[in-house]
């Protein structure tokens, strides 16, 4: 509502304002629009400690096509090369798997260097689970910020540069923990980075 009033403020009395005053009215929109981003991630966050849906059978490669579906914007703008790999079916919840790839190629796209954005996406069979990966070519991050990332509110880089809540690793990272996985990152600056999360073979119950 501020936001809607604020903009329509800006209409009716542009004529009236000078540039200061306009600029003040950006800034209020702005900040307006990065609150409902913030607000809407954080019900995110905190609706996945309610989803109690049973685990479900999910084929893992039409996760990755509904995922990209819902970045078409980002894709469009940006044009990036996306490799995926054959993906196994696995015990999960659909709609947080979905969330998860989403926000980890997401957040490959946004974070790219001066080339093409690449990003491959692959998986691996271990003993007790898959191991899968998100890897791009993008800016990296050093290592000692491995763990800071997944952390809520926490940004390496320029909002103006990289907008965003600071909040979709910590949802990756919840996303699955609750599936009874772990998530990290093995990476270099300038060099581009690689998640990698788990999921256990079998598994029984919510």
């Amino acid at each position: 509502m501020v936001t809607a009033y604020l903009s329509l403020l800006e209409r009716r009395y542009r004529d009236k304002l000078d540039p200061k005053g306009l600029e003040y009215i950006r800034i209020a929109v702005d900040g307006g629009a990065r609150m409902r981003e913030l607000i809407n991630d954080l019900l995110e966050y905190s609706r996945l400690e309610m989803q109690g849906k049973s685990l479900e059978p999910v084929a893992m490669n039409i996760v990755v096509t509904k995922a990209l579906a819902g970045l078409r914007t980002v894709i469009d703008e940006n044009q990036p090369e996306i490799i995926v790999g054959a993906l196994p079916t696995i015990d999960a919840h659909e709609n947080q798997m979905i969330q998860l790839m989403q926000n980890l190629i997401g957040n490959a796209i946004k974070f790219h260097g001066p080339e093409r954005p690449t990003i491959r996406i692959s998986a691996s069979e271990g003993t007790d689970d898959w191991v899968f990966s998100v890897k791009d070519n993008g800016i990296g991050l050093n290592k000692i910020y491995s763990d800071k990332i997944f952390q809520l509110f926490q940004r390496l880089n320029s909002e103006k540069k990289y907008p965003g809540s600071g909040i979709g690793l910590a949802i990756a990272k919840r996303i699955v923990e609750r599936n009874g996985g772990r998530i990290w990152v093995e990476s270099e600056e300038g060099k581009g980075a690689t998640f990698f999360f788990t999921v256990l073979k079998v598994r029984k119950g919510k």
